[in-house]
C-alpha cells in the first residue's frame, strides 16, 4: 500500500505542481468522439493539448491524448469532463515528484478505470510545472 501522508501528518496540496488528464479512445471506434472532445476543451480551457497516440505509450494501455493542465483549471475542467466525456474513460492525476504514485495510487477516474502499467514509472521525478497553454478559449464551460 502507498504511504498517503508524511511522518507529520497529511501531504500539502503544494505537492501538486499540475495535473494530467489522459482521454483513453479506440483509433477504428471512437477516435471521432475524442476528437470532439478534445476540440470542446480547446474552446473552452486554457490547457496544452498533448500529441494523439494511436498505440500504447509508457504506462498507458490503449491510445490516448494526454491534456496538461494548471492547479487553478483544476476546479472548472474535471466536473465539465464528468458531464461531457462522452463514455470514453479518462484518468485524471496529479504532478508530483513520483508519477507512479501519480497514477497509480493518487489519480481517478471518469468512465471505466483502465489498466496502467507502474512499471513503466519512475518513483521519483521533478515534478511538472503548469504548461504552456496552446489553446485559445472563447467559449464559456
Amino acid at each position: 500500500m502507498t504511504e498517503t501522508t508524511t511522518a507529520d501528518g497529511p501531504r500539502p496540496l503544494a505537492e501538486i505542481a499540475s495535473y494530467h488528464a489522459h482521454i483513453y479512445y479506440d483509433p477504428a471506434a471512437t477516435r471521432p468522439v475524442a476528437e470532439r472532445l478534445v476540440g470542446w476543451i480547446g474552446e473552452r480551457f486554457a490547457v496544452q493539448v498533448g500529441r494523439w497516440h494511436d498505440v500504447r505509450v509508457g504506462p498507458h494501455d490503449g491510445a490516448m491524448i494526454q491534456i496538461a493542465f494548471a492547479t487553478e483549471v483544476f476546479a472548472s475542467l474535471v466536473p465539465w469532463l464528468m458531464l461531457n466525456h462522452g463514455g470514453l474513460s479518462i484518468l485524471v492525476h496529479p504532478n508530483t515528484t513520483n508519477p507512479r504514485r501519480d497514477h497509480t495510487a493518487d489519480p481517478f477516474w471518469i468512465g471505466p478505470a483502465l489498466a496502467i502499467h507502474d512499471d513503466k514509472l519512475p518513483t521519483e521525478a521533478t515534478a511538472e510545472s503548469a504548461p504552456l497553454v496552446n489553446t485559445t478559449p472563447h467559449l464559456s464551460p
